[in-house]
């Protein structure tokens, strides 16, 4: 048995220096489990060997909430001015596929995250000859990565959307709530459709140049003048919205509901105090800081944690993995019960830990934690 007062450490920390190319990065596999581990690729100019830690903890647990028997690992390169240029960006992970190749054979599957996109993922795979499909002592996958993953790229919003009906109905909320989302991307444009969709009223959207507010935006409108790294066209936006540029300025909106969508403790401890919203949830990982949940929990405001909610594109990603879903189910069919399977571990989880935060004070998702731990290695 682990010492609960002792620092978490990871399984292991493999140092990228690049295989025939100039690569600075990591993988940290935080946990093994039944040999596999898995997680996401981020590329950022200021990722760090700290911020990979903490994400691959975060994968272990999200794991471990939503039952399934995979470890957590995750992957960060740093990210130079050259790897705009698209010749050097696919140098750049061909390297990494080779110097990962060890890795994504030997069970640590590497997908996608901050900064890389599919068609990178594919350039990493290719390089590395990984193939999803195969593995010792697995069945096969009948269908490529791609035909699997990609149709479920609203997967993760989908997840954080249930989250916050969850949430809402929870408090007793009825009528439409007013949402803010802080970032635009992938998840935030996918989680503003599904509450949109279902009578609830985006009033701002954050993207890296700004805040877009009004008393309604036009999240369709929005989306077709956003790129795919969530920022969005200041220059083609539509009448009768306001943008701000004073920083987090999407904390000063009156919202019932905040969703953080985009970078690592865009809720911290030194802008928590302005928090207007009651309800906070994570759509992006590590989206606070440990000494913002303190703040924001003595305020009376509640937070979905991002292992709770943002499980959706690793938790479907871990299905095929592990071979957990349905092959034989026609596309939309399998689609759909991935969405589905998604949508029940984000809600059941979502209703324990406020039934546990509403019994006792203090952090309920460590209780929470240790019961699905117990769940899953019974």
């Amino acid at each position: 048995m682990s010492d609960p007062t002792r620092p978490h450490q990871p399984a292991f920390t493999v140092h990228l220096n690049g295989s025939g190319g100039t690569l600075k990065g990591w993988v940290v596999v935080d946990s093994l489990v039944d040999g596999l581990a898995m997680g996401g690729t981020r590329m950022t100019g200021a990722v760090s060997e700290e911020e990979v830690a903490g994400l691959a903890r975060d994968m272990t647990e999200k794991f471990t909430l939503a039952g399934l028997r995979i470890g957590g690992a995750k992957a960060g390169i740093v990210a130079t001015d050259a790897d705009r240029d698209p010749h050097t960006r696919e140098q750049t992970f061909r390297t990494f596929g080779r110097t990962v190749k060890p890795l994504l054979h030997g069970g640590i599957h590497l997908g996608i995250d901050m900064g890389v996109t599919p068609a990178d993922r594919a350039v990493f795979f290719d390089e590395a000859r990984y193939d999803p499909r195969y593995r010792l002592g697995a069945p096969d996958m009948p269908i490529d990565w791609r035909t699997y993953y990609e149709p479920l790229i609203d997967c993760t919003g989908h997840g954080v959307g249930v989250a916050a009906l969850t949430a809402l109905e929870a408090a007793g909320r009825t009528e439409s709530a007013r949402v803010v989302i802080q970032g635009f991307g992938a998840v935030g444009r996918a989680v503003a459709r599904f509450l949109q969709d279902r009578g609830h009223t985006i009033v701002a959207v954050a993207d890296v140049q700004g805040t877009i507010s009004a008393p309604s935006l036009p999240v369709a409108d929005l989306a077709a003048i956003t790129d795919d790294f969530g920022r969005i066209d200041h220059t083609r936006l539509p009448q009768h919205v306001t943008v701000t540029t004073t920083p987090d300025a999407w904390l000063d909106v009156d919202a019932d509901l905040l969703v953080l969508a985009a970078q690592k403790h865009a809720l911290n401890d030194d802008n928590a105090h302005r928090l207007r919203a009651p309800l906070v949830v994570e759509g992006a990982n590590i989206a606070s800081s440990a000494q913002a949940r303190e703040k924001i929990a003595a305020g009376g405001a509640t937070l979905v944690p991002g292992v709770i909610a943002n499980i959706g594109g690793a938790g479907s990603a871990a299905l095929a993995v592990t071979r957990k879903v349905p092959f034989d189910l026609p596309a939309d069919a399998r689609k759909q019960w991935v969405f589905d399977w998604v949508a029940d571990r984000v809600r059941v989880n979502t209703r324990d830990l406020l039934t546990i935060a509403a019994a006792r004070a203090g952090d309920p998702l460590p209780e929470l934690l240790a019961t699905r731990r117990q769940e899953l290695f019974r």
